[in-house]
């Protein structure tokens, strides 16, 4: 076998590459491999079995022969979708291209080695947080569309269907039906989930399987699907087994239900309790509406009842006799100042009147004034022919200023 490096020039021959890839392999060495039996082969007139070891996560599988005398001292009941531990070296057969295990011990692997292993696991997944409570999502009321993953014509899908239905007539599902139990079980439901999950018309997803055994409800224990579970958008319920069976899946999922007709019950609501509670409710809104129509109505027939709102009037009446009477009041006092000052007013003439000098000329007395006006009081302030005016009680009169023998 040559060691030089391969080139367009100088290809390896297929031999040769056939060669390289048995020792990358083989460098491998003796290893312990865990996985499920998909399919035993026995073939008549050998010591050679074969197996199909798949993993329980994932879709891949590898070939494993083994010797029959090995078979029946680790295993002696090995049947299709058993749990086993196999010590084997990987081997490259070049003729035929393919890769499979050379297996010197299998061991298969009891109930309390799986619920060792699942207790193991279940603690890591709890470490992780993929079952704290508070990451847990309410499911809708009433859901569009139920996303169902089950087995084909399974009981599960039967009960699930029929109690939903029962409930709520119209309730919508899209049902993808897989295996639920053996190898290709955990492949095909995160394959569904994922499908359901995409699906925006989908609001919940339930994932359904009748009772079994502890290794028939191996795959609803399976790390990938827990992981697959927590990672969706979309609510999951976990309707697995009977009540007594609690697979990991039940942990992880939004809400569990112990079968999977109580799932039903969970996710969709009872359209006769729902008519029943809105009958319900309509009363007792009835009653509020006429206990509160009550209420008011007695306080506006308490309102109505005050003297205020029932006799408006006596209100007005009794503030028209007092404006009535204040009217008069000022009218009696102001006719009263009225007299008193007309009384006054007729002393204070008569005093202007006997003070005036138009009273001493009714007597007959005269007033003499000189033609600037100033009034004569002695005959040596007239001149003499000085004309003056006389003004009496009844008019003036002219007069000129004569000599008298004693002046003027």
């Amino acid at each position: 076998m040559t060691d030089e490096a391969s080139s367009s020039e100088k290809p390896w021959p297929v031999r040769v590459v056939s060669q390289k890839i048995g020792q990358w392999i083989g460098r491998l060495g003796w290893i312990w491999v865990d996985g499920q039996v998909a399919q035993v082969t026995r073939r008549p007139g050998t010591n050679t079995v074969f197996l199909t070891l798949r993993d329980p996560s994932a879709d891949l599988s590898l070939t494993v022969t083994t010797n029959r005398d090995v078979m029946d001292l680790g295993a002696p009941n090995l049947t299709d979708g058993a749990r086993i531990v196999v010590h084997a070296r990987p081997e490259f057969y070049a003729a035929r291209g393919s890769l499979s295990l050379r297996a010197d011990e299998i061991r298969q692997v009891g109930v309390g080695e799986l619920l060792a292993r699942l207790e193991q696991l279940k603690k890591l997944l709890a470490a992780e947080g993929l079952f704290a409570r508070e990451r847990k999502r309410r499911l809708p009321f009433l859901p569009r569309r139920i996303g169902l993953v089950t087995g084909r014509a399974s009981a599960a899908e039967r009960d699930v269907l029929t109690n939903a239905r029962r409930r709520w007539p119209t309730i919508d599902f899209r049902v993808i039906n897989v295996a639920v139990q053996g190898p290709s079980a955990v492949p095909q439901i995160v394959d569904a989930l994922a499908v359901l999950d995409r699906d925006d018309t989908i609001d919940v997803i339930v994932i359904a399987r009748g009772g079994g055994s502890i290794e028939d409800l191996l795959p609803f224990s399976d790390e990938a699907l827990c992981r697959a579970v927590f990672a969706c958008r979309t609510p999951v319920v976990s309707a697995i087994g009977h009540e007594t069976d609690v697979p990991l899946l039940d942990f992880v999922a939004d809400l569990r239900a112990s079968t999977p007709t109580d799932a039903a019950k969970r996710i969709v609501p009872d359209l006769s309790d729902e008519v029943r509670l809105i009958g319900q409710a309509k009363q007792r809104l009835d009653r509020s509406l006429r206990g509160l129509l009550d209420r008011e109505q007695h306080r506006l027939d308490a309102l109505r009842s005050r003297p205020s709102i029932a006799r408006p009037l006596t209100i007005v009446d009794s503030r028209a006799t007092e404006v009535t009477a204040l009217r008069a009041r000022a009218t009696r006092n102001l006719l009263h100042r009225l007299d008193r000052a007309g009384t006054e007013l007729e002393h204070t003439l008569a005093r202007l009147r006997t003070l005036s000098p138009a009273a001493t000329l009714q007597r007959g007395y005269a007033i003499v004034q000189r033609a600037d006006g100033a009034v004569v009081r002695a005959p040596a302030d007239v001149a003499p022919d000085e004309q003056l005016r006389i003004r009496l009680a009844e008019g003036e009169l002219t007069a000129t200023a004569a000599r008298s023998p004693g002046g003027v």
